[in-house]
């Protein structure tokens, strides 16, 4: 058998699953995803072995420089990130039902109904890079939402991604889920081919570098959901409590820098320049970070062991202990950097004054528009969303962090009693009651 016809066949036999898991209830899901975490605690060993071997492999990978250090990193799986992932899914198994919610409900005419209602999206195709934990998020989350999905992982994470993919698979077919709901793809031709595969797959996501986000835009018909870049700011207003802002940006930038919401460049209202900078530029150097200042402030503070920032700096997600800094001469100067070089992904503002945050949050073009907090808290799991798929950072439903709510859609349903569409039109029409329904 030809590689692209077994994973155009895949997709046929996961499109047919979707129509099995539909026949399942809440609890059927949830129970599902319950003997899921379950068995990734009991198969702790076995899934921390495989990802060693990957650590080991993707050593020698970091060294000639074909492995990004931030990739490195997100590889690593220990017992806390296993402990985590089980969390996750029970956190997801809890939520409330998003299937069959509804979200409209109109009485057109007596006995003629409409109803807009929740359901699956259908087959699921995701693409990422280097976090094994992804797989098990992805997974979680379109099993709970009723979808079926194809994995595709990264080379670098091949026997941490197989590994995964048994524990789960296995636990949901024990669990009475159909078992073609869930597939895992291995090779970039797979991936090639799913990107192919309009008709079969539903929604593509891609997880990773901008790289990966764009090179799936352009190579597919399918609708795609992610987001390419994670360039998140931090602005420190006139009137911010410099502790907050100290302890904002340092977790924002050293709590996890190859994460696509940490920091990547820091703005500061010149009137807190001198009280502030100093004192934040000591603490990220202390944490090993690369300071990259603009010149001028640079010399006018004294500052010592800063790099001079480019212009190329304010368009640069670095993943890495690195941070740009720039000093705005106002509010609006902050929110027109933000707009220009940002991503649209999370950015923050420092400030006691809620006049400078109202306007901040109206102007700022984000998903995440954050008033005293850290952009780190754009994720699904701190959102309590359980988990999330990925990022979006479209403008189009859904935007952030998705979780359930962005893995389902609608259809309408019309209930009648042998009326037609001729009754309302016309010299004699009966007028329509376009009356609210309200559900007890």
């Amino acid at each position: 058998m030809a590689q692209n016809e077994k994973v155009i066949k895949a997709a046929r036999r996961a499109k047919r699953a979707v129509v099995d898991l539909a026949r399942l209830g809440p609890e059927e899901r949830n129970g599902a995803l319950v003997a899921i975490a379950h068995k990734i605690t009991e198969s702790e060993a076995e899934i921390l072995a495989a990802n060693a071997a990957d650590m080991d492999a993707a050593r020698a990978l970091l060294e000639t420089g074909a492995l990004s250090v931030a990739a490195y990193q997100r590889l690593k799986l220990d017992h806390a990130k296993v402990r985590e992932m089980a969390r996750g899914v029970d956190q997801v198994a809890i939520l409330e039902d998003p299937l069959g919610q509804i979200t409209l409900a109109t009485e057109l005419d007596h006995e003629l109904t409409l109803h807009r209602v929740t359901c699956p999206i259908g087959v699921i195709g995701v693409i990422f890079e280097s976090r094994p934990d992804a797989l098990v998020q992805i997974a979680s989350l379109c099993l709970k939402t009723g979808n079926a999905v194809l994995l595709k992982g990264g080379q670098e994470a091949e026997h941490s991604n197989r590994a995964l993919f048994s524990v789960i698979h296995d636990a949901a077919v024990a669990a009475g889920l159909p078992g073609d709901a869930l597939v895992l793809l291995e090779s970039r031709a797979d991936a090639a081919e799913m990107l192919q595969a309009e008709g079969s797959v539903d929604l593509i996501v891609p997880r990773g570098s901008n790289a990966l986000v764009r090179y799936v835009q352009e190579h597919t018909h399918i609708p795609v959901l992610g987001h390419a870049e994670g360039i998140c700011h931090v602005y420190v207003d006139a009137d911010a409590d410099l502790e907050k802002a100290l302890a904002i940006v340092m977790d924002a930038k050293t709590g996890y820098p190859s994460a696509c919401n940490a920091v990547e460049t820091l703005l500061v209202h010149r009137d807190a320049v001198p009280r502030f900078l100093p004192g934040v530029v000591s603490a990220l150097q202390a944490q090993g970070v690369e300071v990259r200042l603009e010149a001028d402030a640079a010399r006018g503070l004294r500052l010592d062991q800063v790099v001079e920032a480019t212009q190329d700096d304010w368009s640069t997600e670095y993943c890495d202990l690195i941070l740009s800094i720039r000093v705005v001469p106002s509010l609006d100067a902050a929110i027109e950097h933000i707009n220009r070089y940002g991503s649209h992904h999370t950015d923050a503002i420092v400030t006691e004054d809620p006049a400078a945050w109202e306007r901040f949050f109206a102007a700022v073009d984000s998903a995440g528009v954050y008033w005293n907090a850290s952009t780190r808290f754009a994720d699904g799991f701190r959102y309590g969303f359980g988990a999330e798929v990925g990022i979006s950072t479209g403008k189009l439903h859904p935007r952030g962090p998705v979780g359930l709510e962005g893995l389902v859609t609608y259809k309408y349903k019309l209930v009648g009693t042998g009326q037609t569409a001729a009754t309302y039109s016309g010299p004699n029409a009966t007028t329509f009651l376009h009356r609210a329904i309200v559900e007890k």
